[in-house]
C-alpha cells in the first residue's frame, strides 16, 4: 500500500524513516516509507459496518473468481471427455473436449453463446502437472484459443491473429519446476494454478463447411504432460460420449455458478489459490481478517452471508443489463472495455462474469451490444425493428450479430436462426451496398426473410461480435448501427 514517488528514476529509497535525493542537487524530495505492512488483525470485535463493507466489495471482488473455480469444480468431475447433458464440452482435470458444430440452441451452462465458431472447452491444475495443448493446420481458416487464469484473464497468444503455428504448446504453472521436453513448439506459464482453455475455430453455415471442418476439430485436443510423445493425437469428436448432469435447469436462467450462501466459504479457497497482483496484498489482507473473525463469530458470518444474498439480488442481478457493461459505443449500444484483460477493473470483471463470461481480449474480439433502440426504447417482440449497417464491421476474421432473450440466451424459432454474419451465404444487400437486418417476433415477409432474427414475444437484445477487427474496431470510431421501429 505504500510505495516510494520516483522522479524520473532518480529517487533513491531506503528502509529509514525517510528517504532523501537529488540527481543534480538542485531539489529535495522526501518520501515516507515502510519497511514493512502490518497484517490485518483477526483477534478483533469487528464493527457489524465494517465487515457489512468489505463484504459487500468481496461479493463484487471474488464473483468471477468464484464462478470460474465452481465450473472448474463441477465440469472437471466428467469421467472422460465428452458432452455433459449432450450439449456441452466437459472434461477430466487436465484435458478438453470440444464439440464438432455450433453449440446446442437449449444449453444454459454460459449465457451468451455465439454460432459462429465450433468452441472446446478444459480445465487444468497447472502446478500438478502441465498441459500439452495440439494446434493442427488451420490454412487460412480463423482460429483461436482462449486461455484464461483463475481470474478470468486471458494468457498467452494462439490464434491466427498470432501467426502461429501447428505444434505442441506446454501451458504450466506458476510454481512447477519440471524440465520441458524435446519436441515442444512453445511454452506459456499462467499466473495461477487454476487454467482453462476455450478453442474457437469460424466455420460457415453450410454443409460443406461442416464437412471440412471435422479433420481440423479432431487434431484439437489438450492433455497432461506425461502423455507427450510428440506425434500428433485425434479424437472423432462427433463421437464423443454424452455424459448425464446431474445439475440440469435453472428456469432458462444462466447455471448458478456463484452461490451468496456460499459464497464466503469459497472465497477463502481463492485467496489461498490465487496469488494478489501487485498493489492487492492490503486488500488480500483485510479479505482475510473478514473471514477469520467470520469463522469464530456466528453473527458476523451471518451478517456477510446475508449481505451477499443481498448483492446477488441487486448488483449482480443489475449486471444483465447491457449499460453496465463496458463503455457507450454511440445509437445506445455499448462495447466491451478491457476484456479479458481486467487488470483492476473490478466492475467490468464482475459484470461480464455475470452477463457473458469468457470474453476474448480486445485485439481478438470487440463485442458490442443492446437492449434498446437508438432513440432509448427498450427492445420488445412485440415489435418489429430494422438495423441498418452503413458499414459492416471491418475485421480480418468475422462478424455477426446474435438475438438473445432476456436471460442471454438463444430463441428458439422454427428457422433454427440465431445469428446472422459472415457465416451466411444468402444474406441480401440494398440496392446502396448496405445491409439490413430485421429483428422481432413477427416474420418481415419473403423478401426480407433471410435477414430476419426472430425474437420471443419479450424483452430481447441484441450482440454484435467483431473478431479479429481492423481499424474502426480496434481505434472506436466504428459506430455500431441504428436500430429502430418499421
Amino acid at each position: 500500500m505504500y510505495a516510494a514517488c520516483n522522479n524520473a528514476g532518480n529517487t533513491k529509497s531506503t528502509n529509514d524513516s525517510t528517504a532523501v535525493t537529488s540527481a543534480k542537487d538542485t531539489t529535495v524530495e522526501v518520501v515516507a516509507t515502510h519497511s514493512t505492512i502490518a497484517p490485518a488483525s483477526t483477534d478483533i470485535t469487528m464493527h457489524p459496518e465494517y465487515a457489512k463493507t468489505l463484504a459487500r466489495f468481496a461479493y463484487t471482488w471474488g464473483y468471477p473468481m468464484v464462478n470460474m473455480l465452481n465450473r472448474k469444480n463441477t465440469l472437471s468431475k466428467a469421467p472422460q471427455p465428452g458432452l455433459l447433458g449432450g450439449v456441452l464440452p466437459a472434461a477430466p482435470t487436465g484435458r478438453i473436449a470440444m464439440l464438432h458444430d455450433y453449440i446446442d440452441p437449449g444449453q444454459t451452462f454460459i449465457a451468451c453463446p455465439n454460432q459462429d465458431v465450433v468452441y472446446g472447452l478444459g480445465f487444468f491444475s497447472l502446478d500438478d502437472q502441465p498441459v500439452v495443448i495440439q494446434v493442427p493446420d488451420f490454412g487460412s481458416r480463423f482460429f483461436v484459443y482462449a486461455l484464461y487464469d483463475a481470474r478470468t484473464d486471458q494468457i498467452g497468444e494462439i490464434g491466427q491473429p498470432y501467426g502461429t503455428k501447428p505444434g505442441f504448446y506446454l501451458l504450466k504453472g506458476p510454481n512447477w519446476k519440471g524440465n520441458v521436453p524435446a519436441g515442444i513448439t512453445g511454452v506459456l506459464t499462467s499466473p495461477t494454478s487454476l487454467g482453462n482453455c476455450i478453442p474457437r475455430v469460424f466455420m460457415d453455415d453450410t454443409p460443406e463447411d461442416r464437412a471440412a471442418i471435422q479433420p481440423l476439430i479432431n487434431q484439437i485436443t489438450v492433455y497432461p504432460l506425461s502423455e507427450f510423445d510428440g506425434k500428433m493425437k485425434t479424437t472423432e469428436w462427433k463421437n464423443a460420449p454424452i455424459i448425464p448432469n446431474p445439475n440440469a435447469g435453472n428456469g432458462g436462467a444462466e447455471t448458478k455458478w456463484v452461490i451468496p450462501e456460499k459464497f464466503f466459504d469459497e472465497l477463502g479457497t481463492v485467496l489461498e489459490t490465487v496469488p494478489p497482483l501487485p498493489g492487492e496484498e492490503a486488500l488480500y489482507s483485510q479479505l482475510k481478517s473478514l473471514l477469520a473473525v467470520a469463522k469464530r463469530d456466528p453473527a458476523i458470518q451471518k451478517l456477510i452471508t446475508n449481505e451477499a444474498i443481498a448483492m446477488d439480488k441487486s448488483l449482480v442481478k443489475d449486471f444483465i443489463q447491457w449499460k453496465y457493461n463496458g463503455k457507450p459505443a454511440g445509437n445506445n449500444w455499448n462495447r466491451s472495455q478491457n476484456n479479458a484483460e481486467w487488470g483492476f477493473d473490478y466492475f467490468n470483471r464482475a459484470g461480464t462474469s455475470r452477463s457473458n463470461m469468457f470474453d476474448n481480449r480486445p485485439n481478438e474480439t470487440q463485442y458490442f451490444y443492446t437492449d434498446y433502440t437508438a432513440s432509448g426504447e427498450k427492445l420488445h417482440g412485440k415489435s418489429n425493428y430494422k438495423i441498418t449497417f452503413k458499414v459492416l464491421p471491418p475485421v480480418k476474421g468475422f462478424w455477426s450479430m446474435t438475438l438473445y432473450n432476456k436471460e442471454h440466451f438463444f430463441y428458439p424459432n422454427d428457422f433454427k436462426r440465431y445469428s446472422l454474419g459472415t457465416k451466411n451465404k444468402t444474406l441480401q444487400k440494398n440496392a446502396d451496398g448496405t445491409l439490413t437486418l430485421y429483428a422481432g417476433n413477427k416474420n418481415p415477409g419473403k423478401d426480407k426473410e433471410s435477414n430476419w432474427l426472430p425474437s420471443p414475444n419479450e424483452d430481447f437484445s441484441l450482440y454484435i461480435r467483431a473478431y479479429w477487427g481492423e481499424a474502426g474496431i480496434t481505434d472506436g470510431s466504428w459506430v455500431p448501427p441504428v436500430v429502430e421501429k418499421y
